[in-house]
């Protein structure tokens, strides 16, 4: 397997050398494929200009759209390719305007003008490093047969190659023409799709080297296309130390024998109202005064409300946001797909130093992000384990809908996901709402295992000393055994 990054040939395409480790292997043939406006035309101008930008030279062999089109394109993306060569194959063309049959590699003495004798000259007179043949598929008109059609591409890309040349192809990919001949005449397939809420992008085959499997989120912008690799935790590790993260309150601490431990996952879970953001955000403040970084994401929160509910419990959002301690996303419905999601987690993590991650809303999570599937959980998992791995402590909230009733840890069943629970209540007591909190879980250390009252006030979280009169918090029917009346 060759992973030598210094060897690949760059894509252009932001996000996508990352997935083919470097980029194309050098001298190579890749089949770019897909059905109408997936883009190809724009994948391919972000390879030709990439090269452009390095020196290198670029030849446009166009069979689709005319010349003037594709110029016209790449200005619209801001492509800088006015240094880029043409040879203009398209049925627009005078090539296409004879009525002479066309052969492309059946003998070197044609005498009469043909495609060969045009790529040919092209070729030589202008050395290209990078090729692109948009869309290849047009040769099988020209070919009177399958078997001619795949010979004569096979010839056409070993010529390219022993010239030199890094090539792409592009394919319309459709059921009424299958191209599954030109598949197997290259060195890489790469696919270009759509599912009802995204674009994507699958790498099928990629000779010489390993690739990121997945079907990566790709979007198209004013800008032209970005990719966003499909987050793989496995490939991602770091030396790390485990130590407490202090809440700051000194009786939460003691419910978890010290804080939370660092490079964990601890899920927050209760009904809404009961303080899990609170809490969490309790975790990052204290954090700050340490001068560690911490991010939020919310899923349940305009800004605003989470602003106002945080600086009336003294948790001031803003200086900590001054100070470079904390960045706080607000995520929307349908704003962002799962691979952009985790995509920016990464880059605070691995280029802005984020030691803390919270997620918080388990629901909000689940239907605001594109992409997610039919197993939105399966992403989270996928986060936690990254951010194990590289050492960040993170806190999800997971909100449990019924607020009386039958004690449940998650609604989703994921308690598994979770290094420690922490759980939060309301329970009733002499005809008044009160809040308790207390640890199920924590598989890095001892904790106590009892209640404690949780009160919220404009000074902070106060925790209450353990309540061991409280009852019955796991059957849904909390009840106090004492002997006041």
């Amino acid at each position: 397997m060759c992973e030598d990054n210094q060897n690949r040939v760059p894509t252009g395409v932001p996000g996508l050398d990352d997935i083919l480790h470097g980029g194309y292997l050098p001298e190579t043939a890749t089949l770019v494929r897909g059905p109408p406006g997936s883009g190809k035309s724009i994948f391919s101008l972000h390879f030709l200009a990439a090269g452009i930008d390095a020196d290198k030279i670029g030849l446009y062999i166009n069979l689709g759209e005319p010349e003037n089109y594709i110029r016209d394109t790449a200005r619209d993306f801001g492509f800088n390719i006015d240094a880029l060569n043409f040879l203009n194959l398209s049925a627009s063309g005078d090539q296409f305007q004879s009525e002479e049959t066309y052969t492309l590699f059946e003998s070197g003495e044609v005498e009469t003008p043909s495609l060969v004798e045009n790529i040919r000259t092209e070729i030589q007179e202008i050395d290209p490093d990078y090729v692109v043949v948009d869309p290849v598929t047009e040769f099988r008109y020209l070919a009177p047969d399958d078997h001619q059609f795949r010979s004569q591409i096979l010839g056409l890309v070993n010529y390219l190659k022993s010239e030199g040349a890094t090539v792409l192809l592009t394919s319309q990919a459709a059921e009424s023409m299958p191209d599954d001949d030109l598949q197997f005449l290259v060195d890489a397939v790469i696919n270009l799709g759509e599912e009802p809420d995204r674009r994507t992008l699958h790498v099928s085959k990629f000779r010489g080297s390993s690739v990121r499997s997945g079907h990566h989120t790709l979007q198209i912008t004013d800008a032209g296309m970005q990719v966003w690799p499909r987050l793989n935790p496995n490939r991602y590790e770091r030396e790390r130390t485990s130590t407490k993260l202090s809440s700051g309150v000194p009786e939460l601490d003691s419910l978890l024998s010290g804080g939370l431990t660092t490079g964990t996952m601890t899920f927050l879970s209760g009904p809404t109202g009961v303080g899990k953001t609170t809490t969490g955000l309790q975790f990052m403040k204290e954090a700050a005064g340490r001068g560690q970084r911490s991010v939020l994401y919310s899923f349940e929160e305009d800004r605003q409300t989470l602003f106002e509910r945080a600086e009336a419990v003294n948790i001031p959002l803003n200086e900590m946001i001054d100070r470079g301690t904390l960045k706080v996303e607000v995520i929307g419905p349908e704003e962002l797909t799962i691979d952009e999601f985790t995509s920016q987690i990464r880059s605070e993590v691995e280029d802005n130093d984020a030691e803390i991650v919270m997620i918080d809303g388990t629901s909000g999570f689940e239907q605001s992000l594109r992409g997610v599937g039919t197993d939105p959980m399966k992403h989270l998992v996928k986060i936690g384990r990254y951010l194990r791995n590289m050492g960040v402590t993170g806190i999800v909230t997971n909100e449990v809908h019924e607020i009386t009733g039958e004690f449940r840890a998650t609604d989703q069943g994921m308690s598994h996901l979770a290094d420690s629970i922490v759980v939060l209540r309301h329970v009733e007591y002499k005809g008044s709402l009160r809040k308790v909190i207390g640890v199920l879980k924590m598989r890095t250390s001892d904790y106590e295992n009892q209640l404690r009252e949780l009160e919220i006030t404009e000074y902070g979280l106060r925790v209450g000393e353990p309540l061991p009169e409280l009852r019955g918090i796991l059957t849904g029917t909390p009840a106090w055994n004492n002997n006041e009346d």
